[in-house]
């Protein structure tokens, strides 16, 4: 998870909303490392967990991650949650909670729907406080520069 909030620091440092991923292999192999690159790239689907799924399935040399664990800073929203799915990841561990995006927050059962052909573990890991701590300085900055206080009147 250290690993992670480094790469949610980097995304920080480019504009990017500060969350960061690291893709394991089932051997405890790091397969890939990424972060939040939505302003960067100009791509509402690079997400850190998006990215880091993609390096990762390229580094393994297959789409199918059964096995590897995502360490993510930030808890995954819809769509982080339906790609953690789709690539057949085991586990999914947050830092940070997501209490207006993240899936198991707002109770989307994406990741543990029966419906579904897979279904990934989820769980909240080390780390919280700072990852949080990251996010709510990158929101108060950027408040700060639009001239909003981010207090209800």
């Amino acid at each position: 998870m250290k690993l992670a909030l480094d790469e949610a620091r980097a995304a920080m440092a480019h504009g990017d909303v500060p969350v960061g991923a690291v893709l394991v292999s089932a051997e405890g192999k790091i397969l890939a490392s990424a972060r939040n690159e939505r302003e960067l790239l100009s791509s509402p689907v690079a997400h850190a967990e998006v990215q880091s799924l993609a390096l990762g399935a390229k580094a393994h040399g297959h789409w199918n991650l059964s096995g590897c664990t995502l360490f993510v800073t930030l808890e995954p929203c819809s769509m982080c949650a339906g790609a953690l799915v789709l690539a057949r990841a085991a586990e999914v561990v947050y830092a940070a909670q997501d209490p207006k995006g993240g899936v198991i927050s707002l109770s989307i059962p994406v990741l543990d729907n029966p419906s579904l052909n897979h279904s990934v573990r989820s769980r909240q890991g080390p780390l919280a406080a700072e990852s949080a701590g990251l996010l709510q300085e990158f929101f108060r900055k950027k408040r700060r520069e639009k001239g909003i206080s981010g207090k209800k009147e």
